[in-house]
């Protein structure tokens, strides 16, 4: 039978998760087993905007070592749906909580990235508030526009944050090749990316017709603006141990993001990937995973 999907990986990524009915929607997810014994807490994965899980699928097996790793695809983000509806952070924290819900979970290590950063900082404003009961031991930060007013927005994500926050009537402004292209322009121009897997990422994007819904998706950095203190407050102020780890060369979350971060918490060690843009894990999932697999245990 003849796949659904043009890349492989992405066909393989499927086949070895699951969907579950979250928050009323169709949400794909997945738990990869531990490497070995389990003797660490689970690992909870939260990917960015415009990707999916799917950006994690190279690192994945080292940050199982003796854990499991749990990711999950944001609504209206690569294999989970797409409805038409205004996407605002609350929902895709309710997505998350009843993952972990649904899991049964009472503690886990956080990794997030970009768009997950967020999400993360409303989990733990909602742990700190009694009203998510998993305990966070431990976390990692990496590229994401902590400070907004700092983040250096392409010409891409201004264009779409100028659209109505609506449904775009058709694949003429963005499909997947230009969202493929827009993607590997914030990687570092000393990577060296596989094109095959650039277009994975463009493809999980334009799934379903996730490419029309950006003009919706992208408004959670409005809400950022707004609601800033709560976010980056509870990311700078949850008590549970944190580490930095930054590509050096991002051109939209800046290393200046990461400076200011570590100032803000300065018992949290800030690890430099040099030669590493916005998508550390997909530029070098080698040093990525032995970064975050450093701090996590």
């Amino acid at each position: 039978m003849a796949s659904r999907w043009q890349s492989a990986a992405v066909a393989d990524w499927e086949g070895r998760g699951r969907y579950r009915e979250l928050a009323g929607h169709r949400v794909f997810t997945m738990e990869v087993p531990p490497d070995g014994p389990e003797h660490l807490e689970p690992l909870l994965v939260l990917h960015g905007f415009p990707t999916s899980s799917f950006d994690f699928h190279e690192v994945v097996r080292p940050l199982s070592a003796g854990r499991r790793v749990l990711l999950v695809d944001l609504l209206g983000y690569g294999l989970s749906a797409k409805p038409d509806l205004a996407y605002r952070l609350d929902l895709e924290a309710d997505v998350v909580t009843a993952f972990t819900a649904e899991l049964g979970l009472t503690e886990a290590a956080l990794l997030t990235h970009d768009l997950g950063d967020t999400v993360g900082g409303e989990l733990l404003a909602r742990q700190l508030e009694g009203r998510w009961p998993v305990s966070v031991t431990r976390r990692v930060i990496t590229n994401g526009s902590v400070y907004i007013a700092m983040a250096h927005l392409s010409t891409g994500q201004e264009l779409l944050l100028a659209l109505p926050d609506e449904r775009l009537a058709d694949d003429e402004l963005v499909n997947a090749a230009t969202v493929a292209i827009g993607v590997a322009a914030t990687f570092s121009p000393e990577a060296t990316v596989d094109g095959a897997e650039v277009a994975a990422l463009g493809e999980l994007v334009a799934h379903d017709g996730g490419n029309r819904l950006l003009p919706r998706l992208i408004r959670y950095i409005e809400e950022r603006r707004r609601n800033e203190r709560r976010f980056t407050g509870a990311i700078e102020a949850h008590p549970s141990p944190l580490a930095i780890v930054w590509g050096t060369d991002d051109p939209i979350a800046v290393a200046a993001i990461a400076e200011r971060l570590a100032q803000a918490r300065p018992d949290s060690p800030l690890t430099w990937l040099d030669g590493v843009g916005h998508y550390p894990m997909i530029e070098d999932p080698v040093a990525f995973a032995g970064a975050v697999g450093a701090h996590l245990g």
